[in-house]
């Protein structure tokens, strides 16, 4: 996204370096919170294994939080907001809400902040265009964590943990990620600058094919098959936002 808004290779690399270290610190600090939780899963994660110490669980969050933020900073104070926030999200939801039914929300409020963080952290300013992908982020980022919910709708059930999917059931939960990560196929369609439209629609194309197939797997019994149409549906999220970055870019300055 980075690259597609005009920003350097170096920029685009340290960007996406910054962005997956704060992802390792969310990813960390989840492992961290739920590892009491975590014991009999299978397969079994990393900390109730015995494959990684607590203690070095923690000084993962840390030192990945620490070290994406500072990846950021040469890209403004702005950027630098953006990113705290991004991981504030990823924070409350491992701490607060991922095992309430409002485990769908840190999600929904970050995906939009993804493609600021970009735009951004690329080019020091944002163009007004930009803002119309936050309402179809919103949507996608809702859909996604939901879909992500069904994942492990049977286990999470089993442990009393209170998800959305578990709250409202696996067939209205998948019937809700459906709706939300295809209506915000739509509006991405449909809300497209008309002047971005021939270099974007053949990428978003490609990524609402694998959102499409991502939803019809998310129908699967096992979690397996769950958790690889989640994937696609990430995957197919992430394009259709690369294929919008593209439009506004494409766009007479």
């Amino acid at each position: 996204m980075a690259l597609a808004a005009g920003g350097t290779p170096e920029i685009a690399v340290r960007l996406a370096v910054a962005m997956t270290s704060l992802q390792v610190a969310i990813g960390a600090l989840n492992d961290v919170v739920d590892a009491p939780r975590d014991g009999g899963r299978a397969p079994s994660k990393p900390i109730p294994a015995g494959l990684v110490p607590m203690r070095l669980a923690r000084a993962v969050f840390v030192v990945a939080a620490v070290t994406g933020l500072l990846l950021v900073v040469p890209s403004g104070a702005g950027t630098v907001a953006v990113a705290v926030a991004g991981l504030g999200c990823g924070v409350a939801y491992d701490l607060l809400l991922s095992r309430t039914a409002l485990s769908w929300l840190p999600l929904a409020v970050a995906l939009p902040l993804v493609p600021v963080y970009a735009w951004l952290g690329a080019t020091g300013a944002l163009p007004l265009a930009i803002l119309v992908i936050v309402p179809i982020a919103v949507l996608a980022g809702g859909g996604l964590a939901v879909g992500n919910a069904l994942v492990d709708v049977e286990a999470d059930r089993a442990s009393n943990r209170a998800t959305v999917a578990v709250a409202i059931g696996r067939v209205a939960a998948w019937r809700l990620h459906a709706v939300a990560l295809g209506s915000a196929s739509v509006l991405a369609v449909a809300l497209l600058p008309s002047d971005g439209r021939s270099i974007s629609l053949p990428v978003i194309a490609v990524g609402t094919v694998g959102l499409g197939a991502g939803i019809v797997m998310a129908l699967a019994g096992t979690a397996s098959w769950r958790r690889l149409a989640w994937q696609l549906e990430a995957a197919g999220v992430a394009t259709i936002g690369v294929g919008w970055i593209l439009a506004i870019a494409s766009r007479p300055v």
